[in-house]
């Protein structure tokens, strides 16, 4: 057996040669009763200054002084061994020393992923699992705020990133894939995620894959995949409530603060799950109150805003959501069962694009640059899942999502999603142990807006209809290689199709029992929405433009990785890192320019275009564990740093034309950067960090912090300069965007600090002290918005 932290030490030549004194020598071999241990270390207890490491065939020889000595043999994931020898002058002493695996080490950090319950340490690919506890303790209101805390991605204003896959598009088209319970949770006229959708209160799992993920999760997964699993029913009935109240703090700089009322933060969630003889039965909910920290755009003396004259109030949202499961297991068909989901949310919110200036009005909309929305969604999920007698599963799975946004400014918009997926999933026994999952899936959406009835019609139809299929198999009991196929077929509107085939392959190979590397191969294929197609409409000052010779985005992941697990006394926790690449083919940004000269509505404004072939290379690293001690305490950490550094591979390419006044209008990313020096794409952090730590003395009281830091902003769209120029030169018949002083004053990077105290009373009452930017900081991810201040949440939380 090979130890990967011993190569060094042993080809190094590390002993401990005992000088003037009597001496003998200690010599033996450490196996695990089959193959010997590399990097097992020996030393004597009473002076561990003394001792050796074992080579690669497992054995040792030291000198060591004269006399009877306890000596302790140790190796990670292992149980750590006293012996006692006698060492006779210039005799050597032989001993074979048998260890064994401490199985209460391995089995603490074992955590069962993807399709087969796979342990973690045994995949192919990178992922990071977040548990339902931190999403409780941290009073978790929408579910992007936790996914904010994994290494690795970062949700900006909503939108999804993962290894930097993407830049900023106002959350339209996401290059991550998202799904609960295996069913996808992005709009279909956007696919922008619902985050708000996702049931906090009654999660099992979230599975964040890195890398292209899309021969499983999907089309939508170009950089990465986001699986939430909820929980089902357990023996005992399960009953959960949460009630919290809280408010934002004042701004820094008290002259942005424009409330004079109390800036409230309401709401409950709650849960129960049971099961009733043959029926699984889940029910549960949300309501939110939220004053909300944004107030209603300002506009100047001279600028006439129709669109946005709202009040404050209006800007205040309110949320609730209700879902129901049901799950029917037949006596007399004993391998069938069945049931359906559903789940419906009102939402009264807004969606601010921008602030109103980089001052006083920084916590202040945009005349123009703020949508009310109303939004009532809902979902039903019939299924079925049947074992035949040789252990082979079916499994069908529909979906009927509508979604019928009520918006301000003309930006309103309803469609419809029909999901079905057929799946079989069996471990061939006869062929030792080949795991085989394969399916097929088709998605039907319908859209009706009257933004997107650029091509003359406000009804658009856009159709997929795929298969899959992906073998896993365990080699030798080291090598786990899996290789899996999707092929995809979609048609917009009857008239505009595509067809992609996309493969992954990996291998994990076990060193040790904790030690695990692993390297795969991936691609990804994104076809665009129908936002990103046909949107055209005018929000505020400028105006969003249709693109409907928008190609598909397609990429390609190889990436590298090291999983070990380690225990030092009563701490125990693994450490994993990879380093990665990934190109995409094009890639699609959401770029300003002047389009339309005859759009009566407005000349300059966004649209969303291929801009040509990129890259990212990077590193992710991360750490989690767990420290018990006698007094019976606990601490929780995970740790997360994630280096990217994207890159245009066409930095000179001309991909679209605009009529620019007075200038030239070709763009390419040279001309369309703020700073092209580096050819670093646009809205990007090259370093994150991410931590958790969480102390718990005797299960009752519990203090926890929390860390994110993102680097500076390396480049932006040149368009801010004619954002700026355009508002400035209008008389003040325009409001000014103001954004470039503050970006080159406080572009510096960004460190965010949250923390939290709780206190457990007779396992069933919680009371919980939750604070969110501790330091209040004011702080920006993206252009134009800033991003909340500190929060206060009090909690209270009931189980039995």
């Amino acid at each position: 057996m090979k130890y990967f932290f011993g190569f060094i030490l042993f080809f190094i030549g590390i002993s401990i040669s005992i000088k003037g004194q009597d001496k003998g020598v200690f010599k033996g071999l450490v196996t695990d009763g089959v193959e010997p241990i590399v990097g097992a270390h020996i030393q004597i207890l009473s002076d561990k200054s003394i001792g050796s490491v074992t080579n690669f065939d497992g054995e040792f020889a030291f000198e060591c002084p004269v006399g009877v000595h306890q000596f302790v043999i140790s190796f990670l994931g292992m149980h750590t061994d006293t012996i006692q020898v006698e060492i006779i002058k210039d005799n050597i002493s032989t001993r074979n020393i048998k260890l064994k695996y401490d199985t209460e080490v391995l089995q603490s950090i074992e955590v069962k992923v993807g399709k087969f319950d796979t342990d973690i340490k045994d995949m192919t690919i990178s992922m990071e699992v977040i548990k339902p506890a931190i999403i409780e303790n941290k009073n978790t209101r929408s579910i992007e705020t936790i996914l904010d805390q994994t290494p690795g991605l970062n949700i900006m204003d909503g939108e999804p990133q993962i290894r930097g896959g993407s830049g900023f598009t106002f959350g339209v088209g996401s290059k991550v894939a998202v799904l609960v319970d295996d069913m996808p949770m992005l709009s279909g006229d956007a696919g922008r995620p619902e985050w708000g959708f996702v049931p906090v209160e009654n999660i099992d799992q979230i599975e964040v894959v890195k890398g292209a993920a899309s021969v499983l999760s999907g089309a939508s997964a170009l950089s990465g995949a986001i699986h939430i699993k909820t929980a089902e029913p357990g023996v005992k009935p399960l009953t959960k409530i949460n009630i919290y109240s809280g408010f934002y703090s004042a701004p820094k700089d008290t002259a942005s603060q424009w409330w004079d009322d109390y800036p409230y933060i309401h709401g409950l969630n709650f849960l129960h799950s049971r099961k009733i003889k043959n029926l699984d039965f889940v029910i549960g909910g949300l309501v939110n109150l939220d004053h909300g920290y944004i107030g209603a755009p300002q506009p100047g003396p001279y600028v006439i805003d129709t669109i946005t004259n709202f009040t404050d109030e209006q800007m205040s949202s309110q949320k609730g959501r209700f879902n129901i499961g049901l799950k029917y297991h037949p006596k007399k068909i004993e391998r069938l069962t069945f049931g359906v989901n559903a789940n419906v949310m009102y939402n009264n919110t807004n969606m601010t694009l921008a602030w109103l200036d980089d001052t006083a009005g920084i916590y202040r909309a945009y005349p123009g640059g703020v949508i009310l929305q109303k939004q009532l969604i809902y979902n039903i999920d019939p299924y079925v899942n049947y074992f035949t007698k040789k252990g082979m599963k079916h499994s069908i799975k529909t979906r009927y999502l509508s979604t019928d946004n009520e918006m301000s400014a003309n930006q309103s918009n309803y469609s419809d999603v029909f999901y079905a997926d057929y799946q079989f999933k069996h471990i061939f026994k006869n062929m030792h142990d080949l795991k085989l999952i394969a399916g097929t899936t088709t998605t039907q959406t319908n859209s009706i807006a009257q933004i997107y009835a650029s091509n003359g019609d406000s009804s658009n139809f856009i159709a997929n209809y795929s298969a899959y299929v992906q073998i896993e198999k365990k080699i030798l009991e080291r090598v786990n290689l899996s290789i899996g196929y999707r092929g995809e077929h979609f048609t917009l509107n009857d008239s505009i199709s595509d067809a992609a085939t996309i493969m992954r392959g990996g291998l994990n190979f076990k060193i040790t029992e904790g030690t695990n590397l692993r390297v795969s191969y991936g691609q990804g294929y994104r076809y665009p929405t129908i936002a990103e197609r046909f949107i055209k409409t005018k929000v505020g000052t400028f105006g969003v433009f249709d693109n409907p010779d928008l190609k598909p985005e397609t990429s390609w992941n190889v990436e590298a990785g090291l999983r070990q697990g380690f225990k030092m006394g009563a701490l125990k926790g693994y450490l994993d890192v990879a380093v990665f690449k990934q190109e995409y083919q094009n890639t699609i940004e959401y770029l300003f320019g002047f389009w339309d000269p005859t759009y009566q509505f407005a000349f300059a404004g966004f649209k969303f275009l291929n801009t040509g072939n990129t890259q990212v290379v990077g590193v992710d690293a991360s750490m989690a564990g767990q420290y018990k001690s006698k007094k019976k305490s606990t601490v929780n950490f995970i740790l997360g740093y994630n280096y990217i550094l994207p890159t245009t591979l066409e930095p000179e390419t001309v991909f679209a034309e605009d009529y620019k006044p007075g200038g030239s209008g070709l763009f390419s990313y040279n001309s369309t950067s703020l700073d092209a020096s580096r050819k670093i794409l646009k809205y990007r952090f090259l370093h994150t960090f991410k931590a958790d730590i969480e102390y718990t003395f005797r299960s009752f009281i519990s203090i926890g912090a929390s860390a994110r830091y993102f680097s500076k902003i390396e480049n932006l769209d040149r368009a801010i300069i004619d954002f700026e120029e355009v508002t400035a030169n209008t008389g003040g018949s325009l409001q000014e965007i103001r954004y470039l002083d503050y970006y080159e004053n406080h572009n510096n990077g960004n460190l965010i600090f949250d923390a939290r105290v709780s206190y457990t009373y007779h396992e069933k009452h919680k009371i919980s002290l939750v604070v969110s930017n501790l330091l209040n900081r004011t702080y920006s991810l993206r252009p134009l918005k800033i991003e909340p201040m500190r929060t206060t949440m009090l909690q209270y939380s009931l189980k039995f």
